[in-house]
């Protein structure tokens, strides 16, 4: 009997290795149709998953019920099963190379429950090879089986936006891939009990790891383009988004903004594949034109708030700057390589004191991660503040309510509004105000 038949007939389990953002979505659609094991070794997110809620606040209380799902970090579980998905993240380290040290953990759990017949899915972003090159030896190591005789390994590369509620997990295309004709078929079938949109079956695994990979480069070396075009602009003295308005009248014209690029993706993606390409002794000059570009603006942000409030009169050190977002991206919980700390670090160094606040964002994480406390949002309670800059970081949708009259509230007379998504462009005129 066929896995895919062992799993609808319920003889099987599946078991989805870590439950983060990726994680959590999978293991639930899943466990609608098919009994589950949502496997994660954190204590405090594994606590939080049984009371059924998200600890990252993307999944409403309701889809947690009635569910076939098992959230553990026994080990022992795993023997239940013949399908596994692996979903941990896959990090860079402080040189910006690939940390593969959770994917390769993952795979050696994984080895030591590994049964001839079994499926081994990853879904991690890596640089095209490494599954098979770095992943498929644990599992044959540590299992003593044989890859593609006694078990076999598919790709399938996560498609999951945080903070966006229209492209989900099921009406998103899917690629799978397999290391054969029979596990593409066993692998497809398997995800298409959950994913109502059509499925690409990528030619190889390569070839789905590497179309993961392209898919945020893409974006990070454009994005990487309109942060210079806006540095190009800023010294001509033209408003970036305006030019972007103007030039977006054009049908073929692609619709991307400057700003902070963080993040587990976009600011990650491009280093695996430059990482590969170096390897492989190819500079790729694009690709890290885009990443030095994207990685310098919080810097650049910084210093240009610093040299406005100078030309404003504001002395420094001793002046007091407000930050409003320090999420990755707006309307999520995630911190994860958020480059709002770069304009922290950066305005620190010149004697500011830095407040900051953020909806979304975990106090306890910002404590943990970067050593700052993070305060409710001021202008509910505005007391009496009063800073010489606001920087808005992130577009949280509450922000963009907010109007003149609620940063009078905290702000002096001669105060700066650095907007760096231009999400109030044209609607100051009281204080200093700037954007890219």
């Amino acid at each position: 009997m066929s896995v895919f038949q062992n799993l609808i007939n319920k003889n099987s389990k599946i078991a989805v290795i870590g439950q983060g953002y990726v994680g959590i979505p999978l293991a639930i659609e899943f466990a609608k149709k098919l009994p589950v094991i949502g496997f994660e070794i954190n204590k405090e997110k594994l606590e939080t998953l049984r009371q059924g809620k998200d600890p990252n606040q993307e999944i409403y209380d309701s889809e947690f019920k009635n569910l076939d799902i098992e959230f553990t970090d026994d080990e022992r579980k795993l023997d239940e099963a013949v399908f596994f998905i692996v979903a941990v993240p896959t990090p860079i380290d402080k040189h910006n190379h690939p940390d593969l040290s959770l994917l390769k953990s993952a795979s050696e759990t994984i080895a030591r429950h590994l049964k001839k017949g079994d499926y081994v899915v990853y879904e991690s972003t890596v640089y095209p090879g490494a599954t098979e090159d770095d992943c498929v030896p644990i599992l044959e190591r540590i299992s003593n089986l044989k890859y593609k005789e006694d078990f076999k390994v598919g790709y399938s590369p996560e498609r999951i936006n945080p903070g966006d509620k229209v492209h989900t997990l099921t009406n998103t295309i899917k690629i799978v891939s397999g290391c054969d004709e029979e596990s593409l078929h066993e692998i497809s079938r398997v995800y298409k009990l959950v994913i109502e949109a059509d499925l690409h079956l990528a030619e190889t695994i390569k070839t789905a790891e590497a179309a993961k990979i392209i898919e945020n480069t893409q974006r990070d070396v454009n994005i990487g383009l309109m942060n210079e075009l806006s540095i190009i602009f800023g010294r001509l003295g033209i408003n970036t988004y305006d030019v972007l308005k103007a030039a977006g009248t054009k049908w073929n014209f692609l619709n991307f903004h400057p700003g902070l690029v963080g993040g587990h993706c976009i600011g990650v993606d491009p280093y695996y594949l430059a990482y590969k390409a170096q390897e492989l002794k190819y500079h790729p000059q694009i690709i890290n034109s885009g990443r030095f570009v994207n990685d310098s603006m919080g810097s650049y942000i910084a210093k240009q708030v610093v040299k406005r409030m100078l030309n404003n009169g504001i002395k420094l050190p001793g002046a007091r700057v407000i930050i409003f977002g320090v999420t990755f991206k707006e309307n999520v919980a995630d911190i994860r390589n958020s480059k709002t700390f770069d304009i922290v670090n950066e305005l620190n160094e010149y004697g500011i004191t830095i407040e900051i606040t953020d909806p979304f964002a975990n106090p306890d994480e910002i404590k943990n991660e970067y050593s700052i406390q993070l305060n409710k949002n001021p202008l509910i309670n505005p007391r009496n503040y009063q800073f010489d800059a606001a920087i808005i970081s992130v577009a949280h949708d509450e922000y963009r309510i907010y109007c003149e009259d609620d940063f009078k509230k905290i702000l002096q007379p001669n105060a700066l509004i650095a907007d760096i998504k231009g999400i109030y462009r044209k609607k100051i005129t009281g204080f200093n105000y700037w954007s890219l």
